[in-house]
């Protein structure tokens, strides 16, 4: 028995606690709290902040009075709680009570004894006092000696000291305005360079260019994928970096081409974790506002724009054509997963699709994606096609669907190529059906080659990421993707001669 691909993983939530000795407080049952993690020292901020971040870490673990050795110290939290302020200072803030943590760092007894709660605020208010009596101290001095400047007419002295001060003052400032306008006129030059990047995959470098949009983004023509732009463009958020187009051509480069998240962000001036952003929201936008493009059309729109060559051998009868194909993925760590995704025929693993075509030459089904294990059978009883089957329709596929009786069972009929089933060979008249369902059976093939020829993504391995459902989703991003595809070959011209 064939089963779907699990795509949900479990993952386990490490709760963090505070390890003073003592505290008995949990981030998962003390949402108020803040966790700090143990201060690092920061080596690349010049010999100051290294000298203040190993002060503080150095300090942070003898407050809490274990011995630590053998134990993962970035595991470490104290929380809030063990704070003045309740929560921990700047680490500039070297007179600050909460530069280190003071309250109940010991068991409450010992505590009370020593008295270790207290320590830390009486030591800051002293160097409080002792900084205002500082100040104080140098604002009477400045007073008392101006005022003896002017009294005793020493006006000469006193200018050539100001002076001096103000060179010197002047020398610095300069100094910092040199510095400032250097740094401005960097920044501006970077902005530039974006600009003139993205310039190449702005609205106006693809305007009335079909060639270019149909190598970056596999739509044929200028219009179209300017229609489609003014069709999403209501649902697309704007930001500082990238404007709607922008996104819309760096997705479908995404999906057209294959390339890297890391490439994309070098040629759009991102990081890599802002495109990989990008393009997740801009898969989900597509997907949900473009489910109109793959639709099962009604009975009566089959049987006025039915190409001649149907009619011909099936009459007006012929609702669909479908076949399956496979996607290559990397090789899963879980077990069970890699055994349901191993395909025989394709010896690699990979997720497998059910997609329908009517016999104009546009999809009008695709499945969700499931394990390469599972057989085309299994798929086709089990993803929902049967329900969009009617009574008398005629279901084109290939020798692998043995699929009469569940189409029967919805009064309909399946034509697969005839077997020999142990006959040295087969009639004239199975050779002449065979022949006219292989003539009209070929275009499906034509349209998943198509898929695969415009988006190169599909042509795979993809990695496991992919196959992973979201909580908040319904479905995986490799789903969402191959719909999105589907829906953009749909824009593009039929594969059927309609002659």
């Amino acid at each position: 028995m064939y089963v779907k691909v699990d795509r949900e993983l479990v993952h386990t939530k490490m709760v963090n606690y505070c390890r003073v000795c003592g505290c008995h407080n949990r981030q998962d049952r003390e949402k108020h709290l803040e966790f700090y993690r143990l201060p690092k020292i920061i080596e690349n901020q010049g010999e100051k902040t290294l000298k203040l971040s190993e002060e503080r870490r150095r300090l942070w673990l003898a407050q809490l009075h274990q011995n630590l050795d053998g134990k993962n110290l970035d595991n470490i939290r104290i929380c809030s709680a063990h704070f003045v302020s309740g929560k921990k200072a700047d680490l500039y803030k070297r007179d600050d009570p909460d530069w280190v943590p003071s309250l109940n760092m010991v068991p409450v007894k010992a505590a009370q004894k020593s008295g270790e709660n207290s320590l830390a605020i009486r030591r800051f208010e002293r160097c409080q006092r002792r900084e205002e009596q500082r100040k104080a101290t140098e604002t009477e001095s400045w007073d008392e000696g101006l005022s003896d400047n002017l009294e005793a007419t020493e006006t000469d002295s006193f200018t050539n000291n100001l002076y001096t001060q103000t060179d010197i003052d002047n020398d610095a400032l300069t100094a910092m305005e040199s510095e400032l306008q250097a740094l401005q006129a960097k920044n501006t030059q970077l902005h530039e360079q974006i600009k003139s990047n993205n310039k190449n995959f702005d609205v106006s470098s693809f305007k009335d260019n079909n060639e270019k949009v149909l190598f970056f983004t596999g739509i044929q023509t200028w219009h179209i994928l300017f229609t489609l732009y003014s069709y999403l463009s209501p649902y697309l958020s704007t930001r500082r970096s990238l404007n709607g187009f922008q996104m819309l051509i760096m997705t479908l480069m995404k999906l057209r081409l294959n390339i890297s998240n890391v490439f994309l962000a070098y040629l759009f001036g991102l990081s890599s974790s802002t495109v990989s952003r990008i393009l997740t929201e801009m898969i989900d936008i597509m997907f949900i506002r473009m489910k109109p493009l793959i639709l099962w059309p009604s009975r009566e729109a089959l049987w006025k724009t039915m190409p001649l060559q149907f009619q011909e051998h099936f009459v007006l009868k012929v609702a669909v054509i479908i076949d399956c194909f496979e996607i290559f993925i990397e090789r899963p760590s879980n077990l069970k997963a890699r055994a349901e995704t191993w395909s025989s025929y394709k010896h690699h693993n990979t997720i497998k699709y059910l997609i329908g075509i009517t016999p104009q030459g546009t999809v009008s089904f695709i499945s969700n994606g499931w394990g390469g294990r599972a057989s085309d059978k299994y798929i086709t009883e089990n993803c929902g096609f049967l329900n969009k089957i009617l009574p008398g329709d005629i279901v084109l596929a290939d020798r692998g669907f043995n699929i009469q009786d569940s189409i029967g069972c919805k009064m309909a009929e399946v034509k697969i190529p005839a077997f020999r089933k142990g006959k040295k060979q087969l009639s004239p008249l199975d050779v002449e059906q065979t022949r006219h369902i292989a003539s009209v059976r070929i275009h499906v093939e034509r349209v998943i080659g198509c898929v695969r020829q415009k988006y190169c993504i599909l042509n795979g391995p993809l990695p496991i990421d992919f196959l992973i459902k979201r909580e908040t989703d319904a479905l995986p991003l490799i789903d969402k993707i191959v719909y999105v595809c589907c829906a953009c070959v749909n824009l593009s011209e039929s594969v059927v001669n309609f002659m």
